[in-house]
């Protein structure tokens, strides 16, 4: 099918383990041929990416934001199907951004994700997208993004 495990190699892209969710939910869902997967908010290795677009930060550091939430949605779609290359598409992604009341930025921040995910599965990786700004985000995150991917 794909080789997305190679080119997340290629790029120095280790995907974490699951933290335990903090309430009652899944981090993904296989249903049918599709993988929903939970809001899985920005946090990396280093720590959580806090913050405000257009406040406290900057459309780089929002792209930033976004992209370490689809690092989590990819650990989480492994996590369910085994092998991130038994992925035929992705379908959807969509983002909550952490937004100053004016900021009209989200879809910027949100290139963050979908060029990652471009880059990870290439033609494949093209999807349909939201992004939304929102007053908050549970615990401060500088965004939420959700994923559906079609897998063989």
């Amino acid at each position: 099918m794909g080789h997305a495990e190679e080119r997340l190699r290629e790029m120095g892209v280790v995907l974490p383990a699951l933290p335990p969710p903090i309430a009652n939910y899944l981090p993904a869902k296989l249903v049918g041929n599709l993988v929903h997967t939970a809001g899985q908010v920005s946090t990396t290795a280093e720590g959580p990416i806090k913050g405000k677009l257009g406040a406290t930060l900057s459309v780089a550091e929002g792209q930033a934001a976004t992209r370490a939430c689809v690092v989590n949605c990819l650990a989480a779609i492994r996590d369910v199907v085994g092998s991130l290359d038994r992925v035929r598409q992705v379908v959807a992604v969509h983002g909550l951004v952490n937004s100053a009341q004016d900021c009209e930025d989200q879809a910027a921040a949100m290139n963050g994700a979908s060029d990652f995910v471009v880059a990870v599965f290439g033609e494949a990786g093209r999807h349909v997208r939201t992004s939304a700004g929102v007053a908050s985000l549970p615990m401060g995150f500088a965004a939420s993004v959700y994923m559906i991917v079609e897998v063989e």
